[in-house]
């Protein structure tokens, strides 16, 4: 007996109704980043091995998929190469193509590579899938889609403020209401590690910060003294673990705070220009929150940094997230090209909207209507009706088999088609409505005009 089939851990099929729900956020998503004038681009399912490897450390390099040369793929490896198990030096020769790991670093290989063609700045969107050989878990995939907005060639501050209004666009359409952005700055938290005297365990510090709202203060505290960071220094750093108050309130701490730190107050003074900005411009339902312990990538952001929160009913992580990067195609040579972006999660955001019941009803609708078949002597009139209601931009179909009423009947409330047509006699039609079992005898004009 055959083994049943199976897929690749952490990865998933998608049935009729679950694509539908995805391409609806991505038609939204989609909607909104060419309202504000983003490009769309799209780059290989691979790469070139020396384009991804080194680009997100030992970690990273470990989750990206290698592809096995074609053919002889030990061919260029000689027996002692073989014997010495030296897993690196082999990859090298068994594999020169990868899977990307996410669409940043193929972007930036992207603006490199089409320099000459592109018109800076470049405002460009993608949305396609990533893979990563993580371990499968709740809520982590192998392969998952990665949705991205980033404008590159330019440092005004304004970016940051649509990027805020994009969020916002988005949740507003997706009727998502509730959803925190929150903003911080790299240079902040530069600042503070240097004016507690802390600046050479600044990652430490900010790690443990980052996790205030998981572990509490006393756990911040505890972890940062394992790390070597002073008594002192954390006497100072107190103020931010009860860091509350109005936007303009924690500004006003932060700059107090941050006084004798030219790189702290500089960011201050950006997260002051795009919070009163946004404040000023207005948002549609999301929250603008500065949140002082936000520390997302920092060795890789080197301004203003992004998080979104989803509606506080709802158990889940972050929705969305991005900032400032000053140098975003350094690792390709061509130096300080400067950009910033952002991400939304759509499985997650997915599965808030499924929880909140958000989901327009229409959206897993495919066909519009269903013909029942009553045998060869309507069969033709009803695919010539169809195809009219198809030309008509109507979505159309004929049960394909003179079977039973109450199979057809069946296969059309178990497919969610809310219309049949269960009768023709010359140019009237007797439609059913699926739902309230309401009949109506209509003409070809009017059943165009009721399906419409």
């Amino acid at each position: 007996m055959a083994s049943k089939p199976s897929i690749p851990k952490g990865t998933r099929d998608f049935s009729p109704a679950e694509v539908a729900k995805r391409n609806y956020i991505i038609s939204v998503m989609r909607h909104h980043f060419e309202k504000y004038g983003y490009q769309p681009i799209e780059t290989p399912s691979f790469e070139n091995s020396d384009t991804l490897m080194g680009k997100y450390g030992e970690e990273g390099d470990r989750l990206i998929f290698k592809i096995l040369n074609s053919g002889d793929y030990l061919d260029k490896v000689s027996s002692e190469e073989f014997r010495s198990l030296d897993y690196k030096k082999l990859t090298s020769k068994i594999s020169e193509k990868a899977l990307r790991y996410d669409l940043t670093v193929p972007f930036a290989r992207y603006v490199v590579q089409h320099q000459s063609e592109i018109e800076f700045p470049f405002k460009r969107y993608q949305i396609q899938p990533v893979w990563r050989a993580d371990r499968p878990q709740k809520g982590r995939f192998r392969e998952f889609y990665q949705c991205d907005a980033d404008v590159v060639g330019s440092k005004s501050l304004w970016q940051e403020v649509e990027l805020v209004q994009l969020y916002d666009s988005v949740f507003a359409s997706l009727g998502l209401n509730g959803v925190t952005i929150k903003i911080n700055n790299r240079k902040i938290l530069s600042g503070i590690a240097e004016v507690i005297g802390a600046s050479d365990k600044l990652i430490d510090f900010t790690v443990a910060l980052d996790k205030l709202d998981k572990i509490g203060a006393d756990g911040v505290k505890n972890e940062m003294l394992e790390k070597g960071i002073s008594e002192t220094a954390i006497v100072k750093v107190q103020p931010l673990f009860n860091f509350t108050g109005t936007i303009q309130e924690k500004l006003e701490k932060l700059t107090q705070l941050l006084s004798s730190s030219d790189e702290g107050k500089k960011g201050v003074e950006e997260l002051r220009f795009i919070c009163d900005n946004v404040t000023n411009l207005g948002l549609q339902q999301a929250i603008l929150d500065l949140d002082v312990t936000l520390a997302r990538g920092l060795n890789y952001y080197t301004g203003a940094i992004f998080e979104v929160a989803a509606p506080k009913e709802v158990a889940m992580g972050s929705i969305g997230g991005g900032g400032r990067y000053d140098d975003l195609t350094g690792i390709f040579g061509l130096a300080a090209m400067s950009g910033v972006g952002i991400s939304f999660g759509l499985d997650r955001i997915y599965l808030v909207l499924e929880e909140l019941n958000l989901f327009p009803e229409t959206v897993t609708t495919s066909t519009k209507v269903l013909f029942l078949n009553f045998g060869e002597s309507q069969t033709f009139e009803a695919m010539k009706t169809i195809t009219i209601l198809r030309n008509q931009n109507i979505n159309a179909e004929m049960y394909p088999d003179a079977a039973k009423m109450d199979k057809q009947f069946k296969h059309a409330e178990r497919r969610g088609i809310p219309f049949v047509v269960k009768e023709i006699d010359g140019f009237n039609f007797t439609l059913k409505d699926i739902q309230s079992g309401e009949q109506v005898q209509l003409n070809l004009e009017n059943l165009i005009n009721k399906l419409s």
